[in-house]
């Protein structure tokens, strides 16, 4: 294994792969990545799988099944995905074992068009629970406002949960309320807390990306030298407001009855500037307790040439602090900016939806 990604482990992160595929599983690339990138858990996406729907023959027989059966689309796609997802979930069930239940984690998300109704995400959530059938899924949960009673309904349910789609810090602060009430009413219906896990994905490179673009627009030297700064600062932060909950009455009553943190988990990790470095956003945020999610490229680059310092979180609150506070004297609107964000990750999210339910119209027809 990498010495690099070894380090990384070392003080506190683990690795997961933001990706998944039927070609990934059955050619065992899983297993390589397991054993020799450190990977110790995967998420996916519904533009995740749209990609992997359209390469290659490896969801060939299995189309075609579906297809002789008749059945509808989006079935079909639920068929497709839990299948992915219940096999990535074997192949990680030993490191489930080994870290007694906090890795070996495979995420699987609700159907995004269903982001601002609450009830039919928690009704989507029990039913991709059952289907998949692994102690170590976590089914993810857009962190809209609706969502967030969804999140607090599957987490008392027993329902590991992985938040997905967090942008600011306000709404972060609103998801580990809902985590917390969630966990709260499982104690109350005496089910085993510790069985229970939570991620909390908060989205970096995004925020750049959007914040980099409005301070292009104002064209000024004191903006292009606040360019890069806002995402690493804004995922400190949030790793702040973390530590205060881990500190809180309300917290430590539920980790006396066997909870576990929901560990913020670094999401949008790969750099979309590349006159930014493309481990920036795996060296910038060590921390420990945290999980940080690598399309494969930067699981690569992080294993080549990352610089793992140490923690680099806990002693830059002052620093993100003034960033941000620079970059709202400038006239950057956060409120704006995360509300723009949110809308956009579901927009896109429900684009890949559709465009994956369009592959599998087409791939059963021709089947």
């Amino acid at each position: 294994m990498s010495e690099i990604i070894k380090n990384l482990s070392g003080h506190g992160v683990s690795v997961w792969l933001d990706d998944i595929s039927r070609e990934r599983l059955r050619t065992g690339n899983l297993e390589t990545l397991i054993r020799e990138k450190g990977v110790v858990g995967v998420t996916s996406n519904p533009t995740i799988f749209a990609s992997a729907l359209s390469k290659g023959d490896a969801y060939t027989p299995q189309l075609h099944d579906l297809s002789i059966r008749g059945v509808d689309v989006e079935e079909a796609v639920r068929a497709i995905t839990t299948y992915d997802i219940r096999w990535a979930a074997d192949v990680l069930r030993p490191v489930y074992d080994a870290t007694g239940g906090v890795d070996g984690r495979v995420s699987l998300e609700v159907d995004p068009r269903l982001a601002r109704e609450t009830d039919k995400t928690v009704a989507e959530a029990r039913a991709l629970w059952w289907m998949v059938d692994r102690p170590n899924l976590m089914i993810k949960i857009p962190a809209t406002v609706e969502g967030l009673s969804a999140i607090t309904q599957a987490l008392a349910e027993g329902i590991s949960v992985n938040v997905t789609l967090i942008f600011s810090l306000e709404r972060y602060r609103a998801v580990m309320d809902a985590w917390l009430a969630g966990l709260e009413q499982a104690k109350a219906a005496g089910l085993d807390l510790s069985s229970i896990e939570s991620v909390a994905s908060f989205f970096v490179s995004r925020v750049d990306t959007e914040i980099d673009k409005r301070l292009d627009k104002i064209g000024s030297p004191e903006a292009a030298a606040l360019k890069g700064k806002a995402a690493v600062a804004n995922a400190q932060l949030a790793y702040a407001a973390f530590e205060e909950i881990m500190n809180s009455p309300r917290w430590q009553a539920l980790r006396d009855a066997g909870a576990r943190p929901q560990r913020p988990l670094w999401a949008s990790t790969g750099t979309k500037d590349p006159s930014y470095p493309d481990t920036l956003y795996v060296d910038e945020l060590v921390a420990p307790g945290t999980v940080n999610t690598m399309p494969e490229k930067t699981l690569d680059a992080v294993a080549d040439h990352g610089k793992i310092t140490g923690d680099t979180v806990r002693g830059s609150y002052e620093r993100a602090w003034n960033s941000m506070a620079a970059l709202k004297e400038i006239g950057i609107d956060y409120d704006d900016v995360v509300r723009a964000l949110e809308e956009e990750g579901v927009e896109k999210f429900e684009a890949s939806w559709n465009e994956l339910l369009a592959t599998v119209t087409a791939e059963l027809r021709k089947a």
